[in-house]
């Protein structure tokens, strides 16, 4: 493959050398066929580099394109995975932009697997309200294609949504493309049934749901996240009293936090002298700030824990509560701001400030209301860095995300995982754990390092009694040799 270098890209062989998950994909929609697989591998690689996949961004594809509302994600299907919608009656066939047409498929598709490493999406095909002038087989060829060819194990389903009797032979076609494995995939529904496939929270009121999203551009979809999360989430009647309360108690701690903030700064400035092993050995030495991470996402600014899930407990447990930790780990004053697709439903606090060098910073989740939390909902995380003559005050933020550019910004998104049971999750912080918030994430990380402490004493002692057990087998053994030998003596000096 190597040898062949010249027809590819040199940054997607580099990927290959380098990355296992997307080798095994290839192998998996190949079905651990090598030859199959190396084929794909060949055919993906020379399409990638005459598409200039790398390279795809909004300033290369023209404005117009993205305008048109044909294509773009959004929302999830009910097993949590990514939607891409082409909505058909906005696409008209015209040879003279079809090649722009595929790169914007191809900026899409590369966009989402960048975005969210891969995991695999479901292809809407709305059809509603289409007629002949719509029908363009080499288009739709092209789509099937970049799943079965190019983007390997990266579709779940194709939902066709009333897909008119004119289609029925064309479909025929599609068929013949898709090959048998692929045909599974297909679902034919109408505004009936489609909702076994995709709630109505992100079915648009044509096809029967209650999404009011209408695509519009600029700026670029990020679709998900369009609706910035406010501080305290909707406020209703019956837990006014609470915020209120609760903004005052905000504000009482700034002063504190800011304080423990400088004094953890110099205390992270003479443990960063301290070798690995001693961290590991004296974690009670490490400042309140420095959070025992479980998983961390480490970002060029920030250090996100956790990296991929917020826990939230089961319906039964009541636990409504989960912590997000953010390290900066620059030398400058870090802005961010959290989004999330369903605002109507989570209260963020903070929401949009800021974080100073070398200091973390938590940020609570909570459901509020009647509310529950579903695998569907993402939360994003954007930062950038702050010139230090910048001032952190909301007025300063609210310019500063006016005109910082967006290739200075870091994102990073984080899913929902909902518990099953009632056992709660050493993440999810219970409500009466935020009786007391200037102690919660000290004793949380107190318990953690005592659990991890008991967990390492018990390894040991059940190496020594294991290491105890071996060494009496083997005593027992010579015990045995030994008598055995002395009755074979005695036995021969009868003889």
């Amino acid at each position: 493959l190597l040898d062949k270098s010249d027809k590819y890209d040199s940054r997607d062989v580099e990927r290959l050398q380098q990355d296992d998950k997307w080798v095994e994909n290839y192998l998996i929609w190949r079905h651990d066929v090598v030859d199959d697989t190396l084929k794909m591998i060949d055919e993906s690689f020379q399409w990638r580099k005459e598409y200039t996949v790398n390279d795809l961004t909004e300033s290369v594809l023209p404005k117009w394109l993205f305008e048109n509302g044909a294509l773009f994600l959004h929302g999830y299907d009910k097993e949590g995975y990514k939607l891409f919608w082409f909505r058909v009656k906005h696409h008209i066939r015209d040879p003279k932009q079809q090649l722009e047409k595929k790169k914007l498929v191809a900026f899409w598709l590369e966009h989402y697997a960048k975005r969210d490493h891969g995991k695999p999406i479901t292809v809407v095909f709305d059809m509603a309200e289409t007629g002949i002038s719509h029908i363009d087989l080499d288009f739709v060829r092209f789509i099937v294609n970049c799943f079965t060819d190019y983007y390997p194990n990266f579709l779940t389903k194709i939902v066709i949504f009333e897909m008119p009797w004119i289609m029925n032979a064309a479909f025929k076609i599609v068929k013949g493309w898709l090959g048998p494995d692929a045909i599974s995939m297909l679902k034919f529904t109408n505004k009936s049934d489609v909702q076994e496939y995709i709630s109505g929270e992100y079915l648009p009121p044509h096809m029967g749901g209650t999404d009011s999203f209408k695509y519009s551009y600029p700026p670029l979809v990020d679709d998900d996240f369009q609706t910035p999360l406010c501080e305290n989430g909707p406020i209703t009647s019956e837990d006014e009293h609470e915020s209120k309360e609760e903004i005052d108690a905000d504000t009482k701690e700034t002063g504190e936090l800011n304080e423990e903030q400088n004094l953890n700064q110099k205390k992270m400035n003479s443990i960063e002298q301290i070798s690995k092993s001693e961290e590991t050995d004296k974690t009670e030495f490490k400042p309140k700030n420095a959070k025992k991470a479980l998983t961390t996402f480490k970002g060029p600014l920030l250090h996100i824990s956790p990296a991929e899930e917020l826990y939230f407990g089961s319906k039964e447990t009541g636990e409504k509560k989960c912590l997000i930790v953010l390290t900066n780990v620059t030398k400058n004053i870090v802005a961010f701001k959290v989004r999330t697709t369903a605002p109507e439903k989570y209260r963020v606090k903070p929401s949009n400030s800021s974080c100073e060098p070398g200091t973390s910073l938590d940020i609570i989740v909570s459901l509020h209301g009647g509310f529950a939390a579903s695998v569907q909902d993402r939360f994003l995380i954007m930062a950038a860095e702050m010139d230090q003559s910048s001032g952190a005050g909301i007025p300063e933020l609210t310019q500063f995300w006016k005109e910082v550019p967006r290739t200075k910004v870091m994102e990073h998104r984080l899913r929902c995982h909902v518990l099953e049971s009632s056992k709660p999750s050493s993440l999810t912080l219970k409500e009466n754990a935020f009786n007391i918030p200037a102690k919660t994430n000290e004793d949380l990380h107190i318990q953690l390092t005592h659990l991890l402490q008991i967990n390492k004493r018990l390894q040991e002692q059940i190496d020594r009694c294991l290491w105890f057990q071996q060494l009496s087998v083997v005593l027992s053994l010579l015990s045995v040799t030994v008598v055995a030998f002395c009755f074979y003596l005695a036995y021969t000096q009868r003889s």
